[in-house]
């Protein structure tokens, strides 16, 4: 296992504090490049861009955040952002206008009236959230809400708009299915199935996952209003939910567990195939599987591990998984069971890993750091161009050019020898 040195960086301010899944990065603005979006428990929701230490949008929701999430959450061919906090409140922004609005002003902090900073829809959900995904979970093409809870409940909702309905404010979610599980829920995700077809994930204590069956029918989202809301017949907890425990060593069964799916191949065709997903647990196990319930491989390390994530640190199209513990060491592994560590120099209270323009005008993978010491730090360059361990003459060897210049040079039998 050999250690990494990222060194470029960028510090943000930050003076909240914020849950473990307050923070995220995604197209908020709807220009192809990423920003970094974070809520606190003030209810401020922040919106940093670019290297600017100060936020670029900052707006005002009800409650403590305990989560938030960029995507076409209203199926309309664009990402809005999406807030919700503790007390049930679930906030819709648009910020697609607000590029626009910063270009032609003046000032990139310009102060916004309070009507400015309020979110175009706001509608009350079950409270005590605490991990929402935004993701086609059924496979017919349309994205839906899925909300985790702090009472092992899960429950999936859709954006659904009268039909005479122009506006986007005309709309509003309404509950498809409502799942009861075992244990404490700590990740959602989405994984490719055996036959390609997407399967909601859940993570369970111990190093476990369960599957969550989408067996809603049409009829079930024909609701509307505060009544569609209630009255979608799946309020009572649904038992359609597939178990998994996975093999191996596990030093506690009621150990907290995160997990993350659709991680890719490199390859259009292996992707169409088993989806992969990776576990991570508190104690420091480490496992990549495919969803035919293969394990591909596992790893055991001595640190806490809370948060999991995906990102092409290599560039060839195959995502490695990333793994942070709370004193800050960060694991980065491939599919071949290559592993690389990063330190960072505090301790950390949230993590993210993925796509965020910084320095260059362009997405490039980073790695995102909350500390306590009211500071985010992304460090903007972690590419590598590989991920195992090499030497000088092995890399020139790569190269078509090398042979031939040592035959010119008389040198070739001997470095073969030297070797």
């Amino acid at each position: 296992m050999r250690s990494l040195n990222y060194v470029q960086r960028v510090s943000l301010d930050f003076t909240g504090t914020l849950f473990p899944h307050a923070i995220c990065l995604g197209d908020a603005d709807n220009d192809s490049l990423n920003e970094l979006v974070v809520g606190d428990t003030s209810g401020k929701l922040l919106v940093y861009k670019n290297d600017d230490s100060k936020p670029w949008i900052t707006r005002t929701c009800v409650g403590m955040l305990t989560c938030v999430a960029v995507g076409d959450v209203c199926n309309k061919g664009k990402n809005f952002v999406v807030a919700v906090g503790a007390e049930g409140w679930f906030h819709l922004f648009d910020l697609t206008a607000a590029t626009a609005s910063k270009a032609d002003s003046t000032s990139q902090h310009e102060a916004l009236s309070f009507e400015d900073q309020r979110p175009f829809f706001t509608q009350h959900i079950p409270a005590n959230t605490k991990v929402i995904l935004i993701s086609d979970i059924d496979g017919d093409g349309r994205c839906e809400l899925v909300v985790g809870y702090t009472d092992r409940v899960v429950r999936a909702f859709r954006w659904e708009e009268p039909s005479d309905g122009s506006d986007l404010g005309s709309g509003q979610l309404v509950q498809l299915k409502k799942w009861l599980l075992e244990g404490q829920v700590d990740s959602l995700s989405v994984n490719p199935g055996p036959e390609g077809l997407p399967e909601l994930m859940v993570s369970q204590p111990g190093c476990g996952y369960a599957i969550l069956l989408c067996s809603w029918t049409q009829q079930d989202s024909s609701g509307s209003g505060e009544e569609g809301l209630a009255t979608t017949g799946s309020e009572g907890p649904s038992r359609d939910v597939v178990l998994h425990l996975t093999t191996g060593r596990i030093h506690n069964k009621n150990v907290s567990t995160h997990l993350i799916g659709s991680i890719s191949k490199g390859s259009k065709e292996e992707s169409s195939k088993c989806g992969l997903f990776a576990l991570c647990t508190l104690d420091g196990t480490l496992k990549l599987m495919d969803s035919s319930e293969q394990l591909l491989w596992s790893v055991q390390v001595d640190h806490q591990l809370f948060a999991l994530q995906k990102l092409d640190v290599t560039g060839d199209g195959r995502e490695e998984v990333v793994a942070c513990a709370w004193d800050g060491q960060t694991y980065i592994i491939d599919h071949n069971r290559t592993v690389v560590r990063f330190q960072f120099d505090e301790n950390v209270n949230a993590f993210c890993a993925g796509q965020y323009t910084c320095k260059e005008g362009k997405n490039s993978p980073c790695l995102v750091y909350v500390s306590f010491s009211h500071k985010i730090y992304i460090y903007w360059k972690v590419g590598l161009e590989r991920m195992e361990s090499t030497n000088l003459l092995r890399v020139l060897e790569e190269k078509p050019e090398f042979r031939s210049h040592l035959k010119v040079l008389g040198v070739g039998e001997k470095l073969i020898w030297f070797r």
